[in-house]
């Protein structure tokens, strides 16, 4: 393994060269076998609301971590020291009233003693099992972000906390994607099954190949848009609700633990 090598390197070294400013991009596809998670940070009050919506909203939300102490920006993630997550993310997203006001790569200059983490299920970890069932992941084959839409599929609302679900979306054959809901529903700690198959307006989605985040992807004729419920929902829901302050991870730049995606499988 070249100790300088980002895409050979284990989750805590992924995790160093992100903080050193050595990988600045997607994190798809990186330390494999691992789970990655969508970041949500906010005040405690706020907090308090949207732990009830991921609750009610698991298939979108779904808690991996939160932080054991408010205002700590340490947070376990499996190994032997905590992340930071100030800097352990290669870009983060700051929104404002609602509003997304900047990107930066780290968040030391906004960080607060009122602050909350909570760590989300990505849809990186079950591409490992579709994988290693001899499916093509094609933003992988690609080397490309995975492809992210905004539906008309309403979330459960919780308090001011509402909006529509985002999916993020991966084109098998029929046959592959009858096998990816059934690997998938093993795995519900990251979004579980596909929540669509096929015709993309049903979801209120009008050009696939326009993704609202993320990378479009090549569709080859005999195959199908797969969706699944994706990490970056809150996100909208933070608009809708225009929260004060809010801090995200940018879609498809997760923060990689060393917790075994193996360990989330529930048969």
């Amino acid at each position: 393994m070249k100790e300088t090598d980002p895409s050979t390197a284990s989750p805590s070294q992924v995790r160093r060269f992100i903080r050193d400013g050595k990988w600045k991009s997607h994190t798809s596809g990186l330390a494999n076998g691992y789970v990655q998670c969508n970041l949500v940070i906010l005040p405690e009050p706020e907090a308090n609301d949207f732990l009830k919506f991921c609750q009610l909203n698991p298939k979108s939300c779904p808690i991996i971590a939160m932080s054991s102490e408010v205002g700590s920006p340490y947070i376990d993630v499996g190994a032997d020291e905590p992340a930071d997550i100030r800097s352990d993310i290669p870009e983060y997203n700051i929104f404002v009233g609602g509003e997304l006001q900047s990107q930066v790569s780290d968040i030391n200059d906004y960080w607060r003693d009122d602050l909350v983490i909570f760590l989300l299920g990505c849809s990186f970890s079950f591409e490992e099992a579709l994988l290693a069932d001899g499916i093509e992941i094609r933003n992988i084959t690609q080397n490309v972000n995975v492809p992210m839409y905004n539906t008309n599929i309403a979330n459960v609302k919780a308090g001011e906390l509402a909006g529509n679900l985002v999916v993020s979306m991966r084109p098998m054959l029929a046959k592959d994607a009858i096998r990816a809901v059934q690997i998938c529903s093993r795995f519900p700690s990251v979004h579980g099954a596909p929540v669509h198959l096929g015709d993309p307006s049903l979801i209120g989605i009008s050009d696939i190949n326009k993704p609202d985040y993320g990378d479009a992807v090549e569709i080859k004729q005999d195959e199908l848009p797969v969706f699944w419920a994706c990490g970056v929902t809150p996100q909208n829901v933070i608009r809708q609700a225009k929260v004060d302050f809010c801090i995200t991870h940018s879609p498809g730049c997760m923060l990689v633990t060393d917790i075994k995606n193996s360990t989330l499988s529930v048969f």
